[in-house]
This record gives structure tokens, sequence and C-alpha cells, in this order.
């Protein structure tokens, strides 16, 4: 799990220069050639996901297969920079995260297996929302700069209803963690967290 956020760090290191300026000189022959590096990369690590065995070899595939998907989205984004390419990255990120995350919740069990699942789902939850809020908003903007006053303050409306959209959905993503885990007690006790839970996040 470290290489792989190691090497999300890097490719999102990559990524921000090559957006802002070296992405225009990459050819299709150099776009071609990338991806095939990107999907032997992918079975050299899938191959050597072999020496491991059950929930540790599901671990392995699944961490081989979300840095295969970053990296190609990356490319992507560098060959045709674009606000939906970031947003892809992003995304794909996110979803390669949740597929690390949920595997290694199968080497627990019970509730504490329970609220890992919902941790994962909670932050893939949160990274899509951070993402959309993102591309809603740099649209917007990209809008009202082409245009008057007027658009500059329904670009400011949406960017804000994005963001409070995105708010939303991560606040009930981090609710659903919290009632999760109240599921681990009884009675007054179980009661007790889950009307504090309704308190935090607005239920």
């Amino acid at each position: 799990m470290n290489k792989l956020k190691l090497s999300a760090i890097v490719l999102a290191v990559s990524l921000a220069y090559s957006v802002n300026g070296m992405a225009q000189n990459l050819s299709k022959s150099e776009y071609k050639a990338a991806g095939k590096n990107i999907v032997s990369e992918y079975k050299s690590a899938k191959a050597s996901c072999a020496s491991f065995a059950d929930n540790a070899k599901d671990i392995c595939m699944a961490e081989a297969k979300g840095k295969e998907k970053v990296a190609q989205a990356e490319l992507d984004a560098r060959y045709k920079p674009s606000k939906k390419a970031v947003y892809k990255v992003s995304l794909a990120k996110g979803e390669a995260d949740y597929a690390v995350a949920k595997e290694k919740c199968d080497d627990k069990s019970g509730n504490v297996k329970d609220v890992c699942v919902k941790e994962a789902k909670a932050a893939l939850v949160r990274a899509k929302a951070d993402a959309e809020a993102q591309l809603k908003s740099s649209r917007a903007d990209a809008t009202a700069n082409e245009a008057s006053a007027t658009a500059h303050t329904k670009a400011d409306e949406k960017s804000s209803a994005a963001r409070k959209d995105a708010a939303a959905d991560k606040r009930a993503a981090d609710y659903a963690v919290a009632k999760e885990k109240c599921d681990a007690l009884a009675g007054d006790a179980k009661e007790s967290c889950l009307n504090q839970a309704k308190m935090q996040y607005g239920k």
C-alpha cells in the first residue's frame, strides 16, 4: 500500500506540471508507448501477486489494478488536458484506494469488518464529492471568465452549491460510519451513541 500511495503522489505531481505545460508536447506515438508500458507494468505487478495467497493476494491484485487505472488516467490527462481529465484522475485515485481498503476489510470480522467497509465507502464518497465539486466549480469559473459580472455571480452560486452538495454527501457518509460503530454497543449505550451521532451530523 505504501508503494501505491507513493506512486499516486508522484503521479499527482507529474500531472500538475503536465497539465500546465508539458502535456501539449506528448505525441500520439509517445502516448501509445506510455500506454503499452502501463499495461506491461500491470502484468508484471499481477504476476508478482502469485507469490501471495488468500486475501493477501486479493489485496495485491487490487493494488496492481488500482495503480494501472490511475496511471492510465494520468496519461490521458497528459495527452488531452482538460478539467474532465483531471476529474477522472481524482476519481481513479479514489476508486483505487477504495478497492484496496475494501479487500483489507476482508481480514476482519463482525462489527469491526462492517465499520471498516463503511469507512472505506465513506472515503470513496468523499473523494467523489470533492472531485465533482472541483469539476463543477472550475467549469463555472471558466464560463464566468467568458461572460459578464452576472455570469460571475452565477458561477459563484454554482460553486457554492457544488461545495454544499459535496459537504452533504460527506456528512452522510460519515454518519453511516458513526452509526455502524454504534451497532457494537447495546441498550442505553447504543441509544446514547446513536443520539450523539445524529446530533453531530444533523440527522
